[in-house]
């Protein structure tokens, strides 16, 4: 329940058509000056931070990298502290209505329920990605270009849900809502987790 789970070579003439080593530097150089302080992500309260300065030399390919690592811990996050609170709640599906919530329930949970979670995590992962690049960013299928706009992008041509009808405006801030909600979510499970660890958990929630 509260679980969490990520390339190419030229040959021969093709050399002939490389960039030069002074183009080569200079895309570099940009790359790594990029200013990350105006990214999606750095807003209030506390603005850019990274006091680990895992993105120090402001290399925007890496931080963009570790950016979908963190909307991707966010979104499983999220689906963690709504199936913690649902179970913690008495909620079960038929047949696993003895089946404690919490750690308890990785103790009681028979060998066909395991099978069937890790089958669904790897649909689930399978799915839950840019199919235009797929194999998870390999891109060695015949798709063709892909048309998300960002990292986390999976609407794969299909599902819109009407987001191209937004302004660019109104995408950068739903984004944000979503970053956000995922740092929250990350949080909030890290936290029940301890506290039902700490045999505390129902300082936080109501006992059922």
């Amino acid at each position: 329940m509260m679980k969490l789970i990520t390339l190419a070579a030229l040959a021969g003439s093709a050399a002939a058509f490389a960039p030069s080593p002074v183009a080569q530097t200079v895309s570099r150089t940009t790359a790594l000056n990029a200013d990350l302080s105006k990214e999606l992500g750095a807003q209030a309260p506390l603005g850019f931070f990274d006091p680990l300065g895992c993105v120090a030399d402001g290399d925007k390919e890496n931080f963009d990298r570790l950016r979908w690592v963190e909307l991707k811990h966010g979104r499983i996050a999220m689906l963690a502290v709504v199936g913690y609170l649902v179970t913690y709640a008495g909620v079960r599906f038929p047949g696993a209505e003895d089946v404690p919530s919490g750690f308890a329930a990785l103790d009681n949970l028979p060998g066909m329920v395991w099978a069937q979670m890790i089958a669904t995590w790897g649909m689930m992962e399978a799915a839950n990605q840019d199919q235009y690049a797929a194999p998870w960013g390999i891109n060695s299928n015949s798709l063709g270009d892909s048309p998300a706009e960002f990292k986390g992008d999976f609407r794969n041509g299909a599902l819109d849900f009407g987001w191209d009808k937004y302004s660019e405006e109104t995408k950068l801030r739903k984004r944000a809502i979503e970053l956000n909600q995922g740092r929250a979510a990350q949080m909030g499970i890290l936290g029940l987790m301890v506290h039902e660890k700490l045999g505390n958990i129902d300082v936080l929630l109501p006992s059922n």
